[in-house]
């Protein structure tokens, strides 16, 4: 039996801690795996994904106050948006979430995922 290892793993990791009845923004995914400023990396993974990981409670972010499905194919944004709203988790009439309400933010503080979107030298090339 081989053993998941990589990024992949790493946001597949993070995705399945998501609680039932709450969600995770595509950045805050990436952050928590280890991966700040790849958001589509997790894009990527849920692609990837089993039927067993809980890719429906990883939706993309509007502001800092809410988050919204993001997936541009009918039938799917369907199926997530019923998928959430099946566990308790509820949309306003402009079919935004309330991150304040139903957002987690795993087990990462405040602080230590605010240092990582500010390492210096991330994300900068070097002359």
């Amino acid at each position: 039996m081989t053993t998941r290892r990589g990024p992949l793993a790493r946001i597949t990791a993070v995705i399945e801690r998501i609680p039932r009845g709450r969600v995770a923004t595509y950045g805050e995914i990436a952050a928590l795996a280890g991966y700040p400023r790849a958001p589509r990396l997790v894009v990527y993974a849920l692609k990837q994904c089993g039927p067993k990981v809980p890719w429906h409670r990883v939706i993309g972010r509007l502001n800092a106050r809410h988050a919204r499905v993001s997936i541009r194919e009918p039938r799917s944004a369907a199926l997530q948006r019923r998928l959430l709203t099946k566990e308790g988790v509820r949309f306003d009439p402009e079919g935004r979430v309330l991150l304040e309400r139903y957002g987690w933010l795993g087990e990462v503080s405040e602080t230590t995922s605010a240092s990582s979107r500010t390492s210096p030298g991330r994300g900068r090339r070097r002359s």
